[in-house]
């Protein structure tokens, strides 16, 4: 969208706009809850791509919480790949926090490659949040998914066989583990859930806020623009109903679910002080709960390389049988079940003759 608003009146003037079209009451209730009970010293990250649904959130942000808006902090990172467009997002990006008065960080891409995949942008943008916050001692991060999201997360974790945790994103409010030892747990807040982007987009419009268009979500470079531009659509016209809604419902059930199976696994504290998983507590109980007992106990072993879908569920059915067994987890060690737990044994080293 065309630059229409410009200096630090049109960019308040537009943000107090988008709040009355876009109400605290139109947003995620379980976003407008959490956010109500926090720290009023807690600073918040806002992830502000220069996009229609991080500008909004932006926005809103400023318009919504005031008392917020001397301890937010946004994060902007170039990817560097479509030339002068994503310098100019930068720059579009800039005079936005400039004139709402919002502490911007921005990073770039110093190490891509043109051939990368969608999945190393992403991993290279939150790494640069990530750390940004970790020097800020910042835990929330504000994102601007919005209801199309879902249904275009959704289709693409089923093609790849995710199960409820995966299907159940993403979340309103959702608690991250640290992302290194002994860094301290982050929260993503996403309060445009129960928004569609064309909804969005029309306020913003209305309201006389711009936005950056991202070309490149034009094209079929990527799985998710494939979806959106060849799938969604027909998607939505073959259902008959409200598809979107009905996949957002589809998110919060799942996520309830994921939920209660986790706080099952909880009070089996089936993982010990000395790191090993307690396979007897685990003995007649749902498969789900085995497997999420296991992906925790997998998630507590540093020294376990990557395992494979097949090398899982080899080691998941020997968790379940509960008899003694051997399972290689990379050239580190070994998985070994033996006197009804499970330990993580280190690899021996040979011994060579001279």
């Amino acid at each position: 969208m065309a630059m229409k608003t410009r200096g630090t009146a049109g960019w308040t003037s537009a943000a107090a706009r988008a709040a009355k079209l876009l109400p605290l009451s139109g947003l995620h209730p379980a976003v407008v809850g959490w956010a109500g009970a926090r720290p009023r010293a807690e600073g918040w990250a806002v992830a502000l791509s220069g996009g229609s649904d991080s500008v909004a959130l932006l926005l809103l942000l400023w318009a919504h919480w005031p008392e917020r808006r001397a301890r937010l902090t946004a994060f902007h990172f170039d990817h560097r790949l479509r030339g002068s467009e994503s310098s100019a997002d930068a720059a579009f990006c800039r005079k936005l926090c400039a004139a709402l008065g919002v502490t911007l960080v921005c990073g770039r891409w110093k190490d891509r490659r043109r051939s990368r995949s969608e999945g190393d942008a992403r991993g290279a943008r939150f790494s640069f949040i990530e750390s940004e916050m970790a020097l800020r001692r910042l835990r929330v991060l504000w994102l601007g998914h919005q209801l199309d999201d879902i249904a275009e997360t959704m289709l693409m974790r089923l093609a790849r066989g995710s199960g409820a945790a995966g299907l159940a994103a993403p979340r309103a409010v959702h608690a991250l583990a640290a992302a290194r030892a002994g860094g301290r747990p982050r929260i993503h807040v996403r309060p445009l859930l129960t928004l569609r982007k064309e909804e969005i987009a029309k306020a913003l419009r209305v309201a006389g806020a711009p936005w950056r268009e991202d070309s490149s979500n034009a094209g079929g470079a990527h799985f998710r623009n494939r979806l959106r531009r060849d799938v969604i659509p027909r998607w939505r016209r073959a259902a008959g109903r409200d598809a979107l809604a009905g996949a957002a419902l589809s998110r919060e059930l799942l996520e309830e679910d994921e939920v209660a199976i986790e706080a099952w696994v909880d009070a089996l504290e089936p993982i010990g002080e000395d790191g090993s998983l307690a396979v007897f507590r685990l003995a007649g109980r749902p498969r789900a709960v085995l497997r999420r007992a296991l992906h925790r106990w997998l998630l507590t072993q540093p020294k376990a390389g990557d395992l494979s879908r097949q090398g899982f569920q080899s080691l998941l059915r020997a968790v379940e049988l509960g008899v003694p067994a051997r399972h290689s987890l990379g050239r580190h060690g070994f998985a070994v079940i033996r006197g009804g737990r499970l330990r993580f044994e280190k690899m021996r080293k040979s011994r060579t003759s001279h």
